[in-house]
C-alpha cells in the first residue's frame, strides 16, 4: 500500500559482504584516529553513492502524511495542557506560560531533529520475540514497550522518505545511536504509530535496512548480557525504537565487524557509553612487569573551559548606598519600648486578630491586652519556675518556642514575654512525629543553644506525641525539653514591685531564628535588638508604614518576613494585623483577598504561591475589591519565577480596583534580613524593570539580553531598590569576593546595621558569612565595614534597581556551568505534569559524582499513572531540560505518591530527600539512569609507568602467585585443655554443668530505660526456666525431636531461656523479632515468612505478643488462620524435665539464623552443633572471657553476631552479660554509655545504629555526662557489630566526641564477618599480645555452614 501511494515500488539491493567489510574497517579506523571524521563521511558517502539513489523514489507526501497527525496530536495536547492550568494543583512557584511554550516548542525541536530517545531497561526475565531492528523515529514509546510484552506480534512500517532513511542509515552503520544507558523508547510529543503492513512492497522495503543490519543477531536469553563483551547479545533486552521489520537472517555470523579486542564497532551504544564500557572492560592479563606500575597521575580527565563560551566585558561595579534612614524625632529607643508605650497609652488598639479555618475572626489581640500578658509571662519565667529551689531561667537563656500556624496570638505573646524578660526566644515548627524531615536537625540546633524549657500552649501540647507516662516524648536528637504551657491560668500575676526592664536597643541577642542549609544542616541566626530596630526602621521608611493601618499577613508569622511584618514592624506603628492560618488557605484560597476588602487593609504580605491559589478560585467571588491596598508585597519575589504569578494576577484582578504598581516583590534572606523591594510610585520609586536573559549565559555567570522568542531565555522582574540605610555589591560567588562586572551574575552583599549578626555557636562560618569584606580587582577592600553574604545571586540593572535570577541554595555546579534547581523544576513541570506527577511535587538536587555535580530530579508518581505513561513523561522531561538547559540529568527517579519527605508547610524537604537518595531509602517505582549524557570526565586510559611503588610490589607479588595476603588466627584445636567447659561439646551441656557447679553464677543482667536492672538469671536460674520451657515444648506443644520452634520474644532474659529450653527439648530454635505494635502493616508479614519459610511447628512467644498476633489488626496484615500452635511462656507449669535431650552427631542443627537484608532478602544459615562450638571457643579465646569478666552487649540478638553474644556466649564462657536493648535508646540516650561506667566494663559490643543515636544524641551533652560521673577510661574494647561497609567517619567521630569521658581512641574497632561467618575478625583487648587487630580462623566453622534458603523480591536498583 505504501508503494501505491508513492507511485513507485522500491527494490531490494541488498549491500554486497565486500561493501559491509570496507565499512566495518572504515568505522574501525575512525575509532584509532587514524582518519578524520570528515575523511571518514567522504569515503563512506563514496562507497554507499551507488545505493542510496535506489531508494530516492519514496513519494515524499508519506512524510507529510506521516507527520501531520503528530503535530496535531502535540498541538491538541498543549491546548489541553493550557486548559487543564486553571484546575491543576501543581507547584506554582515556577509556573510560567511563556517557559511552559518555550518547552513544547524545545520538544517540538526535538522531533524535527530525529534525536532518538533514552531506551528503557528491561527485566531479563521479560522475553521477546522481536527480531530485527527498525528505523527509531516511527512509533512513541508505549507502543514499543507494548510489542515486547505483545509475543509474537511483529509489524513493519514504510519508509518516511530517503530524508527520514538517511539519518538512520548512517546512525546504524555508524553505531552511534545515543540511547540512555538505562534505556527507554523514543517517544516523541505527540507521536502516531504507524500502522502495520503486510503487503510484499513494504517488506520489500523494509528488507533493505533489515539486511544492512543482518550482521545484529538478536536471540533470547535467559541470562543477564555481559555488556562488557558481547553489546550484541545486549540488544535483545533493549525495547526496540520502531515498530519491528521482518527478515533479519538468524545465524549470521559478526564477527566481521568486530575489532581485535572483541568489541563490536556496529552496536546501538553511543561512543560515550562505549568509552566508559571500555574503560571498566577487565583487560586482557599484561605482562607480569606491568602489575608492578603505580599510578600517581591523576585518572579523572580534566573539564577544559569552553573558549567560546561568554565573558563578562562591562565595568566592574562599585558599591551601591542606598537611600539614608529619615530622622524620626519620636522614635522608640527599642521594640519593647513601642510595646509599652502602645500597651499603655492606646490599649484599646487593635494588634493582631487570628481566625479560624472557617475564616471566622476568633479573636482581636489589643496592645493593651499584648502588654499584660507578656508582663505576666516574663514574671512567670523569671519567678515561677524553679528547680533544686533555683530559678530555671535567667537572662540570656534560650528558649524554645512551639506554636502552630493557627496561633500567631499566643506566639506573639510568648514572644515579647521573653524580650522582656530578657530571654532569647527560638520560635521552632511543631513537630509532629518522632521523625519528621528534617527535626533531628532542629534538635541538634537546640541542644547547641542550651535550651531546657519550651513554651506552648494547651492544644498544642495535647497533640504532640507522648510516651507511656503521659508525657511528652524526647523527639530524635532533642535535649531534654521541660515543657510550660502559657495558657492564662497557667500564669502568676507580677508583683506589684516587680517592673520588667525596658532598656534601648543594644547589641545583645533579640532572637535566634532557624535556617535549613543546602546539606540539610540547621542553624541558628542570631539577630540583636539594635538590628532588630534598625529592620523595622528600614521597612517603616521603605513601605511607608503609618499608625493604625491595617496588614493582611498570609506568611508564617514564626520567621522571615511574616515575622519582620506581621509581629515585629507592626508592633513598632502600632498596625493592625489580621493573620491568615495556612490551612485557611487551604480551604479557602480567597480568604486573604477576602480580609483585605472587608477590612480596608492598606498593606498585604503574600508570595506567589498565594496570589495563583487566588486565580483558581477568583470566579467563585465577584464582589471583591482590592482599591484599598497600597502594596501588596510578594515576599517570594527573588524568585524568578513569581513573575508569572504576578501578571496573572495582575490581569484578573486589575478591574477590581487593583493598581499596577501596588504589586511590590521583595528580596530577603535568613541572614541578611529584607534586602530589597521595590516601591510604589507614591513613595518615590522607580517603574518596575524586566529583564529576559539568555539561560545559557546565566549558566557560565554572565548577564546577555534575548528575546522572548527564544526558547532558552529567563524572565526575570525587579525586586526594587536596596534598603535604606544599607550599602550592597555584587561578588564573585566563589573564592576570593571580587566585585563583579555590571554584566556579571554573582552573590549580592549587604552591610547595614539592620541585618543578621552571628550562626549561633559557629564561629567559624559566621566569619565567612557574616564578615565578608569585599575587594576589586586590585585586591584593594572596597569598605572598612564588613558586609554579610546574602545566598542571593543577581545583579544591579538600570535605574539602580536590583535583579535576583537564584539562590546559592539550589546551585548546582555542572561541568563549570551553574544551574539553579528551580529552573531545571520550572521546565520539568511545564512538560504536562499533572498527568503523570502528583501535585507537582517535585525536587531537584546535585550529587558528587567523579568530583562533580550531577543533577538528580525526583518526583512523585500519579497513583493512577502507568509505568510506561510514567516513562514517556521521563524521557520528555529529559529531552526538555537538554534543549532549554544544555545539561544532562544524571537520575530521574519516579517515587509513589506522598513518600517524599514534607517540610513543615507541606512542601518537599530538599535535604532530606537528597540523603535519602544518597543512603538508598528513596525506594523508588521508575528509575531512569543517564550517566553518559552527564558523566564526561572519565577515567584516562592507562599509562605506563616507569617506577615501581610499595601497592605495586603487593599486586605484583600476589599476581605471581605468593600469597603474602594470607592471615590466620590461632589454631584453636590445640588450646585449653585444661578448660572444663572444653569437654563439652553442646551449649545444654554447658549450661547443665555450670548449673551443678555454680549455680548462682550470675550470667545476665538486662538493663531497663530508666538504667535500672529489669530482670537477672544466674545459672541455676537459667536451667531452670529452660526445663519448664522443654516441658510445655513437649506437653503442650506435642513437638518432636528436630521440629522448627520460632520465638517472638522482645530483646531479653525470656528470649535466652526459651533457646535453651528448646535445645533440651530436642527442638531447633528460630528466634524472630517480634512485629511493631505501630507498624504491623509492614512488619507482620516478616515475621510470617519468617515462620512459614523455617517450616516452624511451633511459636513461642509471651501473651502480649500472641494477642497481637490474632488480633484484628494483624488480620489485615497476613491470615492469621495459618499461624501454627502458639504457645506462651508467661506461665509454665513448674515441672522437672525427665531427661535433657542430646544430640546424636555434632554436625546436627542447632538452630537456623534468620535476617532480612536491606533489599528484601530473606536468608537463613543452618547452624550446626559443632559450629556454634566452635564460633564460642574462638570468640572466647579472642575476647579473654572468663567467669570474673563483664560485658556490655547493645545489639539486637536476632541475628548474626549479636545472636551469638546475647544469647551463646556467656554460657560457654561463663561471663556475665549486661544487656541494653537498642530500642531503650530512643526513650534514654546514654543508657548504654551510662552502663558501660557504672559497670567499669572492659569490653562492650554495640551496632552502628546504636553509635550514631550516641554521636548524634550526645554531641552537646558531654559535659553533663561528666557531671554525672559517666567515665569512659574503663573501656579497653569497644567493638561494632555490622555486616556493611565500615563506617569510617562515624567511628572517628565516635571516639573523638567521647574522647573527654576518658574513651581511648584505639579501643574503637569494627568486627569483621558476613552471613555464614559472623566473625572473621576481633579485635583483642588493648594491653594483651601485641595490643592489635588478630583475626580469627574457623575452618570447622565454615564447613558446618551453609546458606538455607533465600526468598524476597528481586533486588531492586539502590540508588
Amino acid at each position: 500500500m505504501a508503494a501505491e501511494r508513492g507511485g513507485c515500488a522500491l527494490d531490494a539491493v541488498p549491500l554486497p559482504p565486500e561493501v559491509r567489510e570496507s565499512l566495518a574497517e572504515l568505522e574501525l579506523e575512525l575509532s584509532e584516529g587514524d582518519i578524520t571524521q570528515k575523511g571518514y563521511e567522504k569515503k563512506r558517502a563514496k562507497l554507499l553513492a551507488r545505493y542510496i539513489p535506489l531508494i530516492q523514489g519514496v513519494d515524499p507526501s508519506l512524510q507529510a502524511e506521516n507527520r501531520v497527525p503528530g503535530s496535531s496530536q502535540a498541538t491538541a495536547g498543549v491546548s489541553k495542557q493550557q486548559k487543564s492550568r486553571s484546575t491543576n494543583s501543581r507547584d506554582e512557584r515556577f509556573r510560567s506560560d511563556v517557559h511552559t511554550e518555550a518547552v513544547q516548542a524545545a520538544l517540538a525541536k526535538y522531533k524535527e531533529r530525529k534525536m532518538p530517545m533514552p531506551s528503557k531497561r528491561r527485566s531479563v526475565l521479560v522475553h521477546s520475540s522481536v527480531e530485527t531492528y527498525t528505523p527509531p523515529d516511527t512509533s512513541s514509546a508505549s507502543e514499543d514497550e507494548g510489542s515486547l510484552r505483545r509475543q509474537g506480534r511483529i509489524s513493519s512500517t514504510p519508509f518516511q522518505s530517503h530524508s527520514n532513511v538517511e539519518p538512520w542509515l548512517n546512525r546504524v552503520i555508524q553505531g552511534s545511536s545515543t540511547s540512555s544507558s538505562a534505556s527507554s523508547t523514543s517517544s516523541h510529543p505527540g507521536g502516531k504509530p504507524a500502522a502495520a503492513s503486510n503487503t510484499a512492497p513494504a517488506t520489500t522495503a523494509a528488507t533493505v535496512l533489515a539486511d544492512l543490519m543482518a550482521h545484529t543477531q538478536i536471540e533470547n536469553h535467559s541470562a543477564p548480557p555481559d555488556v562488557t563483551t558481547g553489546l550484541v547479545e545486549y540488544l535483545h533486552h533493549e525495547c526496540p525504537q520502531v515498530a519491528s521489520v521482518r527478515g533479519v537472517p538468524r545465524g549470521y555470523s559478526s564477527s566481521i565487524l568486530e575489532t581485535a579486542d572483541g568489541v563490536p564497532v556496529n552496536s546501538r551504544v553511543s561512543s560515550k557509553i562505549q568509552q566508559l564500557l571500555n574503560t571498566l572492560k577487565r583487560p586482557k592479563r599484561p605482562p607480569l612487569k606491568e602489575f608492578f606500575v603505580d599510578d600517581f597521575e591523576e585518572l579523572l580527565e580534566v573539564q577544559q573551559p569552553d573558549p567560546n563560551q561568554p565573558k563578562p566585558e562591562g565595568n566592574q561595579v562599585n558599591v551601591l548606598k542606598g537611600e539614608p534612614l529619615g530622622v524620626v524625632t519620636n522614635w522608640p529607643p527599642s521594640l519593647l519600648a513601642a510595646l509599652q508605650r502602645w500597651g499603655t497609652t492606646q490599649s484599646k488598639a487593635p494588634c493582631l486578630t487570628a481566625l479560624d479555618t472557617t475564616g471566622k475572626a476568633i479573636y482581636t489581640l489589643t496592645y493593651g491586652k499584648l502588654w499584660s500578658r507578656s508582663l505576666k509571662l516574663a514574671y512567670t519565667l523569671l519567678n515561677k519556675l524553679t528547680t533544686k529551689n533555683e530559678p530555671l531561667l535567667k537572662p540570656g537563656d534560650r528558649v524554645a518556642l512551639v506554636f502552630p500556624n493557627s496561633d500567631p496570638v499566643m506566639f506573639m505573646v510568648a514572644f515579647y514575654g521573653c524580650l522582656l524578660a530578657e530571654l532569647i526566644p527560638v520560635p521552632i515548627e511543631v513537630p509532629l512525629t518522632r521523625k519528621d524531615a528534617g527535626s533531628q536537625q532542629i534538635g541538634f540546633l537546640l541542644g547547641s543553644c542550651g535550651v531546657t524549657l519550651a513554651l506552648t500552649t494547651d492544644a498544642c501540647q495535647k497533640g504532640l506525641p507522648k510516651a507511656q507516662t503521659g508525657e511528652v516524648v524526647t523527639f530524635k536528637g532533642w535535649p531534654r525539653l521541660i515543657w510550660f504551657v502559657i495558657d492564662g491560668k497557667h500564669l502568676a500575676k507580677p508583683a506589684k514591685d516587680w517592673h520588667p526592664q525596658v532598656r534601648d536597643a543594644s547589641a545583645e541577642i533579640a532572637y535566634i531564628e532557624y535556617k535549613t542549609s543546602k546539606e540539610g544542616s540547621t542553624v541558628g541566626i542570631t539577630v540583636s535588638h539594635a538590628s532588630m530596630l534598625a529592620h523595622c526602621h528600614a521597612l517603616t521608611q521603605a513601605c511607608g508604614y503609618s499608625e493604625a493601618e491595617t496588614l493582611t499577613n498570609v506568611l508564617d508569622f514564626k520567621r522571615e518576613a511574616g515575622l519582620w511584618h506581621g509581629v515585629l514592624t507592626s508592633v513598632m506603628n502600632r498596625m493592625h494585623v489580621i493573620s491568615i492560618p495556612y490551612a485557611l488557605m487551604k480551604v479557602n484560597p480567597l480568604s486573604w483577598i477576602q480580609k483585605v476588602c472587608s477590612y480596608k487593609a492598606r498593606v498585604a504580605v503574600v508570595k506567589s504561591r498565594d496570589m495563583h491559589w487566588s486565580l483558581l478560585a477568583q470566579r467563585d467571588q465577584r464582589d471583591v475589591s482590592l482599591s484599598s491596598l497600597r502594596m501588596l508585597i510578594v515576599a517570594d519575589g527573588a524568585n524568578p519565577w513569581s513573575i508569572s504569578s504576578c501578571d496573572a494576577f495582575l490581569n484578573v484582578f486589575q478591574s477590581r480596583g487593583l493598581r499596577p504598581e501596588v504589586i511590590c516583590p521583595c528580596a530577603s534572606s535568613s541572614e541578611a534580613l529584607t534586602v530589597a523591594i521595590r516601591r510604589p510610585s507614591e513613595l518615590g520609586g522607580p517603574p518596575p524593570g524586566k529583564a529576559v536573559l539568555s539561560m545559557n549565559c546565566l549558566s557560565f555567570g554572565v548577564i546577555r539580553v534575548d528575546t522572548e522568542e527564544k526558547l532558552s531565555v529567563l524572565t526575570v522582574q525587579d525586586v526594587g531598590q536596596i534598603m535604606p540605610g544599607a550599602s550592597m555589591c555584587v561578588v564573585k560567588v566563589d573564592g576570593t569576593p571580587y566585585l563583579c562586572k555590571a554584566d556579571e551574575v554573582g552573590e549580592i552583599c549587604v552591610n547595614s546595621g539592620a541585618t543578621g549578626t552571628a550562626y549561633f555557636g559557629l564561629l567559624g562560618i559566621t566569619k565567612n558569612v557574616f564578615e565578608a569584606i569585599p575587594v576589586t580587582a586590585a585586591g584593594m577592600p572596597v569598605s572598612d565595614q564588613p558586609f554579610t553574604r546574602t545566598g542571593l545571586l543577581g545583579f544591579v540593572g538600570p535605574d539602580y534597581l536590583v535583579f535576583v535570577v537564584g539562590k546559592l541554595d539550589g546551585l548546582m555546579t555542572v561541568s563549570g556551568r551553574r544551574h539553579n534547581a528551580d529552573d531545571v523544576v520550572a521546565t520539568a513541570l511545564a512538560v504536562e505534569p499533572m498527568k503523570f506527577v502528583y501535585r507537582g511535587r517535585i525536587a531537584v538536587f546535585s550529587v558528587p559524582v567523579l568530583h562533580d555535580d550531577r543533577i538528580v530530579l525526583v518526583a512523585e508518581q500519579r497513583p493512577d499513572a502507568s509505568e510506561e505513561d510514567s516513562f514517556q513523561w521521563m524521557s520528555r522531561v529529559l529531552q526538555a531540560i537538554d534543549s532549554i538547559h544544555q545539561v544532562g540529568v544524571y537520575c530521574l527517579a519516579l517515587v509513589p505518591a506522598n513518600t517524599l519527605p514534607k517540610a513543615p508547610l507541606g512542601g518537599i524537604h530538599i535535604s532530606e530527600t537528597k540523603q535519602r537518595f544518597l543512603e538508598g531509602a528513596l525506594h523508588p517505582c521508575n528509575v531512569l539512569m543517564c550517566p553518559h549524557t552527564c558523566v564526561t570526565n572519565l577515567p584516562k586510559p592507562r599509562q605506563k609507568q616507569p617506577d615501581v611503588g610499595p601497592a605495586s610490589m603487593i599486586v605484583g607479588n600476589l599476581v605471581a602467585g605468593k600469597r603474602i595476603a594470607q592471615a590466620s588466627g590461632r589454631d584453636v584445636s590445640q588450646l585449653e585443655d585444661n578448660d572444663q567447659a572444653r569437654k563439652f561439646l553442646y551449649l545444654a551441656d554447658v549450661l547443665q554443668w555450670r548449673a551443678q557447679t555454680t549455680p548462682d553464677h550470675p550470667l545476665f543482667l538486662l538493663l531497663n530505660s530508666k538504667g535500672t536492672v529489669a530482670s537477672t538469671a544466674s545459672c541455676i536460674q537459667l536451667h531452670k526456666r529452660a526445663e519448664r520451657v522443654a516441658v510445655a515444648l513437649m506437653e503442650k506443644g506435642r513437638l518432636n525431636v528436630g521440629d522448627h520452634v520460632a520465638l517472638v520474644y522482645p530483646p531479653g532474659v525470656d528470649l535466652i531461656a526459651t533457646f535453651y529450653g528448646c535445645l533440651y527439648a530436642g527442638c531447633v530454635p528460630i528466634t524472630v523479632r517480634p512485629p511493631h505494635p505501630q507498624n504491623l502493616a509492614t512488619t507482620l508479614p516478616t515475621v510470617k515468612m519468617i515462620v512459614e519459610v523455617s517450616k516452624s511447628a511451633c511459636i513461642l512467644t509471651t501473651q502480649a505478643i500472641m494477642k497481637l498476633l490474632r488480633s484484628k489488626e494483624a488480620a489485615a496484615a497476613v491470615d492469621i488462620k495459618t499461624w501454627p500452635t502458639i504457645l506462651d511462656t508467661d506461665d509454665m507449669p513448674k515441672k522437672k524435665l525427665p531427661s535433657v535431650f542430646r544430640p546424636t552427631s555434632p554436625d546436627m542443627l542447632a538452630y537456623l539464623d534468620f535476617s532480612v537484608s536491606t533489599t528484601g532478602i530473606l536468608a537463613g544459615v543452618k547452624m550446626s552443633h559443632a559450629a556454634t562450638s566452635a564460633l564460642c571457643r574462638s570468640i572466647k579465646l579472642q575476647c579473654e572471657l572468663y567467669p570474673s569478666r563483664q560485658i556490655a552487649i547493645c545489639l539486637d540478638p536476632y541475628c548474626g553476631l549479636g545472636f551469638a553474644l546475647w544469647c551463646l556466649c556467656s554460657i560457654y564462657s561463663g561471663h556475665q552479660s549486661i544487656l541494653v536493648p537498642p530500642l531503650e535508646l530512643e526513650s534514654n540516650v546514654s543508657l548504654w554509655l551510662s552502663a558501660v561506667s557504672q559497670y567499669k566494663v572492659r569490653v562492650t559490643f554495640c551496632s552502628y545504629s546504636v553509635m550514631e543515636i550516641c554521636t548524634k544524641g550526645l554531641g552537646t551533652q558531654t559535659d553533663v555526662l561528666r557531671m554525672k560521673g559517666v567515665n569512659l577510661s574503663c573501656v579497653r574494647t569497644c567493638m561494632v557489630v555490622a555486616e556493611e561497609r565500615p563506617r569510617i567517619t562515624l567511628t572517628q567521630s565516635f571516639s573523638k566526641l567521647f574522647k573527654d569521658l576518658g574513651l581511648s581512641a584505639r579501643a574503637v574497632s569494627t568486627t569483621f564477618g558476613c552471613r555464614v561467618n559472623v566473625a572473621i575478625c576481633l579485635q583483642h583487648e588493648i594491653g594483651s599480645f601485641e595490643k592489635e587487630d588478630m583475626p580469627m580462623k574457623y575452618s570447622a566453622m565454615l564447613h558446618s555452614l551453609e546458606i538455607m534458603t533465600c526468598c524476597g523480591p528481586e533486588p531492586p536498583l539502590i540508588v
